[in-house]
């Protein structure tokens, strides 16, 4: 089994930092149950009214499911412009590193 990591990016207007936090909470709350996703790192650039995540899973299976349903879920709210590239993870050269794998 190969750790895939999804990283999503794309354009976003705010809410940033706390009002963001709040606003998501509960999404938040449901991304954690996702089936395979051991964790997902938020992204916020305000700067360049950028947004998205970072996303370990278990497997691609999980990852490309999450990467469809996610896409889908983007682009009703009226997202364009959504980047999500898929990497396996070389896990012996990223534990050296300290990655949090586990």
């Amino acid at each position: 089994m190969s750790l895939i990591l999804l990283q999503f990016d794309f354009p976003f207007r705010g809410p940033w930092g706390d009002e963001l936090a709040a606003a998501l909470r509960d999404l938040a709350g449901d991304i954690a149950r996702t089936p395979g996703l051991r964790w997902k790192i938020w992204t916020e650039n305000a700067e360049e009214g950028r947004a998205g995540g970072i996303y370990l899973f278990e497997d691609a299976a999980a990852a490309e499911a999450y990467r469809a349903m996610h896409v889908a879920r983007l682009a009703a709210l009226g997202v364009a412009g959504i980047r999500a590239i898929s990497f396996a993870v070389n896990e012996q050269l990223s534990r050296i590193d300290r990655a949090p794998l586990d």
